[in-house]
């Protein structure tokens, strides 16, 4: 599904761009310090710390904790960084790619190696969007993968006619999703059940838009996507939490039976659900079976004008509130994230694909609590790295505590 050159980390070994890398003295969540050999975009060992050896490039990662890297299943590249824009925001082929490698690189950063992008298709500026963002997937390649969704306005009257048939032309371009949002349409039954008979003409997933307060519809949608290979996943649905208990849990039991697969937003939402507010009931949906995920949503466009596009933000605040606990928060971003997105999975093991993300930290609970400096690996090299430093200031407690000091002067 998925389709500059990356800073390289500091070490004492030399980089390298290519080939074999070891990852030295990392602490998996299980406590264990570990050497972790990759090669060809893939886990080639992993052993006890100091007991692999290589040629290769190596880069020191002792203080980190080692992770599958993220994922996210739910951005907008298309609208990303457009909070601070003076009036409407312009779209332009040339703005958009931009923003959207922008947008890309920064959730790179924050560990993300897997995107899913929604796009709008159709008026006003009809197929140049999504092409200004394939345009940005191939430019990003070995760095991300991108996947794009295509999201027509309507699809069903004489009005939806027009946004069928570009839906149509947005596969045949190379959107690697079928996607939309049946709340803005007249109909969105008729809606929902035309992204699904297309998708499933083309062999193609589903991700929709909604907000999830309609029960009916929902129970609708459900009936009609059981059946649909590769699967249909949905979101945010902050609606379920604003319908009486017995409902929601009926309507969740009716998704989990029908394995569609619903991404929350911890958050908030994205422009293209109205009147969205809150997040998706987490507890309801594990307890009733359904397919979990969590997204980010807005990347600081008018919907969020400070939203980060984090994962790991993504997954703190789920654990902060008491939804998940750490181990199951992180999991929603990455594990449950990648299975929503149809990637394979990744384990730190042997033979697994080489996406993996360092966080400075001796435990999940405390990288998600203070998760500033990261290294990020996509196909088995080092893509990205954040590094953060404080010190204090001379004192008394600094130098009891052993403090990192400032240096001379300032």
């Amino acid at each position: 599904m998925p389709d500059s050159q990356p800073q390289q980390p500091n070490s004492a070994e030399p980089a390298a761009t290519s080939g074999a890398l070891l990852l030295r003295g990392a602490r998996l969540v299980d406590g264990r310090a570990v050497d972790v050999r990759l090669g060809a975009g893939r886990i080639e060992a992993v052993g006890t710390a100091g007991s692999l050896s290589s040629g290769a490039a190596r880069v020191d990662l002792a203080g980190y904790l080692l992770l599958p890297a993220a994922a996210e299943p739910h951005a907008h590249g298309d609208t990303a960084l457009t909070a601070l824009c003076e009036g409407p925001a312009a779209y332009d082929p040339q703005d958009v790619q931009r923003r959207t490698t922008e947008a890309a690189l920064l959730q790179l950063g924050h560990g993300a190696t897997a995107l899913r992008s929604h796009v709008r298709v159709g008026e006003p500026q009809g197929l140049a969007s999504l092409e200004a963002v394939l345009q940005a997937r191939r430019s990003l390649r070995g760095l991300v993968d991108l996947s794009v969704v295509a999201m027509p306005r309507l699809l069903t009257g004489a009005a939806g006619a027009e946004g069928l048939a570009m839906l149509r032309d947005a596969v045949r371009m190379g959107a690697s999703v079928v996607g939309g949002c049946p709340d803005l349409d007249p109909d969105p039954t008729g809606y929902a059940e035309a992204v699904l008979d297309l998708a499933a003409e083309y062999g193609r997933p589903v991700d929709l838009h909604t907000d999830g307060a309609d029960p009916a519809r929902l129970a609708r949608l459900a009936a009609v996507a059981g059946g649909l290979r590769p699967g249909v996943t949905i979101g945010p649905c902050d609606g379920l939490g604003r319908l009486p208990a017995d409902v929601a849990a009926r309507t969740a039991e009716q998704l989990a039976a029908a394995g569609v697969t619903v991404v929350c937003l911890p958050q908030g939402g994205c422009g293209a659900v109205p009147g969205g507010a809150g997040a998706a009931p987490v507890r309801l949906l594990r307890a009733a079976g359904v397919r979990f995920a969590a997204g980010s949503g807005a990347l600081r466009d008018v919907t969020n004008p400070v939203g980060r596009g984090d994962p790991l933000e993504a997954a703190y605040l789920l654990a902060s509130r008491g939804d998940l606990d750490p181990e199951e928060a992180y999991a929603s971003v990455s594990a449950s994230a990648r299975a929503a997105m149809g990637l394979p999975p990744v384990r730190i093991e042997a033979g697994f694909p080489a996406e993996l993300l360092a966080v400075r930290g001796d435990s999940l609970a405390g990288a998600l609590s203070l998760a500033y400096s990261r290294v990020v690996v996509h196909r088995g090299r080092v893509v990205a790295r954040t590094s953060a430093v404080r010190e204090y200031c001379d004192s008394a407690a600094a130098v009891a505590l052993g403090l990192p000091r400032q240096g001379r002067g300032t």
